[in-house]
């Protein structure tokens, strides 16, 4: 008797996904290479599997995938005939199926990169037809796709081939095809702030793209563009991006003071339970070694946006002033004071990893920028750029806290003076010293050239920068043959005789003038040590003797007046001393102590070239993630 065709069939033990049978059987090494109509139709009918997919390439070698060549490129062709057609949902499978493909397949180490990449994805013959009809494809679903989301599915695609073939010859196909009216239009169409953030981050990557070698079209572009809409909506991006970032810090260690508070008061005495609205829960506190780990994995992948800020910062003065003046939305902060608080945690932990120490480098780049245009500089030291900004307070020494809006001046001034208390090593980053002293230089000169009094607490600056001056001597063996460190030593010497030769004109008070010259007579021979450490008589550019003479004059006043009284001075008298010996004082500073080199990005084209890189592995990992 035949069995009956109604009888239950014994059910498998794994269920296996339509789409995922559909890539096991592309991937085999058959002599059938040619798949059918009906196969690429059912494959791109079904949602994709895109982890599956993407384990599945990485467990081929490359030498397999060029063995499957006739696969891989027809899967590409296909994908990119179904992008091009817009027809739903083909091309929203069509777009996330080549994503994944492309990261998959762009991460392998090829022996020849480029005509390796090329023979896998369309051949060396077709590669010219084939990937102009790719980016083409793209720029129009970009610019015209059938809903944001698709846009925003052929931004990520573009970014996986972007960072994933950024050191072969591929990317000359994106710079031949302009993308950058179609990104634009796509963040001003954009419907909420975090859309911005794929397309600038993109920008920024084809912009940086062989900048040295060939005039990039991309950098032109950034020069010329004038749509005020649009680079607020990237702005807000990059300050809502910013404040993800350092979130991302705060997790790990919460660094902001409680204030006095009633329910605080009665969780402190065990009643917690009883205090208005009940106890609030105690975030754990997370053991010093696995945070100092958490610490050095940061910033984010998301990080990678601040390299397209820098470069829009140095090529458009329109974005600049949008930057430092475009002001907070309801219940968030103000873009610049996003910006300003994450180079804080990124300074205070700077040294943590070669990662944070380049973001911490390219921030302070681009407030270097802002600060060296004249009317933005003026802006950030005058009451109208009054804004609240958190810094960070993760490790000592502390900056006094200060709640409420203040001077944007005195929250960069602040985050330079942490950049300098917490970096400080024997293996010393002089170049980021270099950039923090010197835009402290460039504050404090506007400060004295305009006669504006800054609400600061100077005293921390002084004593920060005198810090600096004894560091400096004390490991003179270890830091006398660095690289720049005669930069540094010019620049933080010229700082302080700036300050004592023109700190009238824009301390608040004579106190904190008298303030300066009292740390200074405290450093005494530490400054004559420092000239000899590192032969600054010699340096003709270097103002140590104007602060040794300041210095020796007051220590024989200070002399005369504990001799005549024959037992060591109190502080207060100390201070009597100081303002009495104005009257014979004379400070014989030399000329231009106020003036400073504009910024010349070709001083900076190593370091760009390492921070492109480090940003397309961010992108590679943001991609990834998504």
């Amino acid at each position: 008797m035949e069995p009956s065709p109604l009888t239950q069939q014994a059910r498998p033990e794994v269920f296996q996904q339509k789409v995922v049978a559909l890539y096991e059987e592309l991937f085999k090494d058959e002599e059938d290479h040619e798949k059918t109509e009906g196969y690429w139709k059912e494959f791109f009918l079904l949602r994709p599997d895109k982890a599956t997919l993407q384990t599945l390439i990485g467990e081929l070698s490359p030498d397999d995938l060029l063995h499957l060549q006739v696969q891989t490129r027809q899967l590409f062709t296909r994908a990119v005939g179904r992008i091009k057609a817009g027809s739903a949902p083909a091309d929203a499978h069509a777009l996330d199926t080549i994503t994944a493909f492309l990261t998959s397949v762009l991460s392998k180490k090829y022996t020849n990169a480029s005509s390796d990449i090329i023979n896998v994805l369309a051949g060396l013959d077709e590669v010219d037809a084939v990937f102009t009809d790719f980016v083409a494809a793209l720029d129009v679903t970009i610019r015209t796709g059938r809903s944001l989301d698709i846009r925003q599915k052929a931004i990520e695609v573009a970014l996986s081939v972007v960072s994933g073939a950024y050191q072969t010859s591929l990317l000359s196909y994106f710079t031949h095809r302009d993308l950058f009216p179609s990104l634009m239009k796509y963040v001003q169409d954009s419907d909420t702030t975090s859309r911005a953030f794929e397309p600038f981050t993109l920008l920024g990557l084809l912009s940086n793209y062989n900048k040295f070698e060939f005039q990039n079209p991309y950098r032109l572009r950034l020069d010329d563009f004038v749509n005020e809409g649009t680079i607020q909506k990237i702005i807000r991006s990059v300050g809502q991006t910013c404040s993800n970032s350092r979130s991302k810090y705060v997790a790990v260690q919460e660094d902001l003071p409680e204030g006095w508070s009633i329910s605080g008061t009665l969780s402190l005495i065990g009643l917690g339970a009883i205090a208005p609205g009940g106890a609030k829960p105690v975030a754990p506190v997370i053991d010093p070694e696995v945070a100092k780990e958490m610490f050095s994995k940061l910033p984010g992948s998301e990080a990678a946006v601040l390299l397209a800020t820098y470069d829009f910062a140095h090529a458009n003065k329109l974005f600049c002033f949008n930057f430092v003046s475009l002001p907070a939305e309801k219940g968030l902060e103000a873009p610049i004071s996003s910006f300003i608080s994450l180079t804080s945690y990124l300074l205070q932990h700077a040294h943590t990893s070669l990662r944070n120490t380049q973001y911490s480098h390219l921030n302070l780049l681009t407030i270097r920028l802002l600060i060296e245009d004249q009317v933005l500089c003026k802006r950030i030291c005058s009451d109208e750029s009054k804004l609240p900004v958190r810094l960070c307070r993760q490790r000592s020494p502390y900056l006094p806290l200060v709640r409420g809006d203040r001077v944007l001046a005195a929250s960069l001034l602040d985050t330079m003076i942490d950049g300098i208390n917490h970096n400080l090593r024997r293996r010393l980053d002089v170049e980021l010293y270099i950039i923090c002293v010197g835009i402290i230089l460039r504050i404090i000169s506007h400060l004295s050239r305009s006669r504006t009094r800054l609400n600061y607490h100077w005293s921390e600056l002084f004593r920060s920068l005198l810090s600096l001056v004894r560091f400096l001597t004390t490991y003179q063996a270890d830091l006398k043959s660095s690289m720049h460190i005669e930069t540094l030593l010019d620049d933080l010497v010229n700082l302080i005789a700036l300050s004592l030769s023109a700190g009238e004109s824009f301390l608040p008070t004579p106190a904190a003038y008298d303030d300066l010259f009292y740390k200074l007579v405290e450093t005494g021979e530490n400054l004559v040590k420092f000239r000899d450490s590192y032969d600054l008589g010699k340096r003709p550019t270097s103002s140590i003797d104007t602060l040794i003479s300041v210095s020796t004059h007051y220590n024989q006043l200070l002399d005369d007046g504990a001799s005549r009284r024959g037992k060591h001075l109190t502080s207060a008298q100390v201070a009597g001393v100081i303002k009495q010996g104005y009257e014979t004082l004379s400070i014989q500073a030399k000329e231009g102590l106020d003036s400073w080199d504009k910024y010349r990005e070709a001083d900076r084209r190593t370091f760009l070239k390492k921070m492109a890189r480090t940003t397309v592995a961010d992108v590679k990992t943001f991609i990834s993630e998504t």
